[in-house]
């Protein structure tokens, strides 16, 4: 079975036809490491389905220092949803940590397939819903949580991500210093 076709039905069921007229409003990507998906700045005007590998969306503060907002692995979707959905600049950048493989559906090309197909709409609206919840329990985390309680919750969470991603990285996402993610793993 296609991967992106066991994606969608983990949701909604699909015969062979519907994933063919789905499957036809996306574009096969492959990106090697260090390549972007989104530059800061530009309109982003593809939403990506990660099929293999691992990418981050962050932005440079005034500083110049990284704040890296999510990683991206397999079965995720992403892009920056603000430029994708209001035309507008980019806030964020996107770039390959791992060479990857995408599926990446253009914004018409989404609002046409939702249009005209009732059941990736609740797919999309589905998969939003979930993103939300776990946007909101980003924020609560970082709001309440410790550095190390932060830490371990991304561990139980996401174990395989520790193998993949620079500790730098790590440290980033969950908002401490590469000293302090050093203290934490003692």
């Amino acid at each position: 079975m296609h991967p992106l076709r066991a994606h969608i039905e983990e949701l909604i069921p699909l015969s062979d036809k519907e994933f063919e007229f789905i499957l036809s409003h996306f574009s096969h990507v492959k990106k090697r490491r260090h390549q972007y998906l989104v530059q800061e700045g530009d309109i982003a005007d593809k939403e990506f389905w990660i099929a293999e590998g691992c990418v981050r969306s962050y932005f440079l503060g005034e500083d110049g220092k990284e704040h890296i907002l999510q990683f991206g692995m397999e079965n995720w979707w992403i892009t920056d949803y603000e430029s994708f959905v209001l035309r507008a600049p980019s806030k964020t950048s996107i770039d390959c940590m791992e060479d990857v493989e995408l599926y990446s559906i253009s914004h018409e090309n989404r609002e046409k397939l939702t249009s005209e197909m009732h059941k990736m709409e609740r797919f999309w609206a589905k998969k939003s819903k979930l993103g939300r919840i776990a946007l909101q329990n980003r924020i609560l985390s970082m709001m309440k949580n410790t550095a190390k309680e932060r830490y371990e919750l991304l561990l139980s969470q996401y174990p395989q991500l520790l193998q993949r991603v620079p500790k730098k990285h790590i440290a980033s996402y969950l908002g401490v210093s590469r000293e302090t993610l050093s203290r934490l793993n003692d």
